[in-house]
């Protein structure tokens, strides 16, 4: 069984709006969400072969590699929509899907924006739901707890403080002005199914 291994997103620095101390830390928290899910996994493999998968630490683990395992794939799709230099292409995909299920760009990003500006800790993600192919905003509290079903993440904005205090404090709006003028959409753009 492969290990899970942490990619290199030291092509974000230098990114306008993102101190390199931040993007650091933030790079290291992604790591340790790498390295627990790699243990978890193992671990659980290892018990699963001594017959123990019905225990109680079984179970608690397999919570737990949820919870790590979904941090790790979370940010390292927010890293990969970030840093681009482009507006959103008027003529693509997205765009287009964008402008059918909320009126307009604008309206979009009014709303995302909202949801990135709630109160709590969490992620802001444009999902897309795979059976009809709308997309919808939605807050996820925690990495493993409220993702909508049968639906695919398109952009991802961290909201967790460790996403954004070290430059902004609890300017979160000036964050997420920060985030918009870095968003990859030609990467959010390929992650659209339908």
């Amino acid at each position: 069984m492969a290990a899970f291994v942490a990619k290199d997103y030291s092509r974000l620095i230098g990114m306008p709006g993102f101190s390199e101390t931040l993007l650091n830390n933030h790079f290291t928290l992604y790591q340790g969400y790498v390295k627990n899910t790699n243990t978890l996994d193992e671990t659980l493999t290892q018990l699963r072969k001594d017959g123990k998968g019905s225990e109680p630490a079984f179970a608690e683990m397999k919570r737990r590699f949820g919870w790590e395992f979904n941090g790790m794939r979370l940010h390292e799709c927010y890293f990969d929509n970030l840093g681009g230099n482009k507006p959103i292409d008027k003529d693509g995909r997205l765009a287009a899907r964008i402008h059918q299920d909320f009126g307009s760009f604008d309206d979009w990003a009014q709303d995302f924006k909202a949801v990135g500006a709630m109160r709590g800790i969490g992620w802001a993600i444009l999902y897309q739901d795979t059976t009809t192919g709308r997309l919808q905003n939605f807050w996820i509290n925690e990495h493993d707890a409220g993702h909508p079903a049968c639906c695919v993440p398109i952009l991802i904005m961290d909201v967790f403080e460790h996403a954004f205090m070290t430059d902004y404090g609890l300017k979160r709006a000036d964050y997420i002005a920060s985030f918009f003028q870095n968003i990859d959409w030609s990467c959010a753009e390929r992650r659209l199914q339908i």
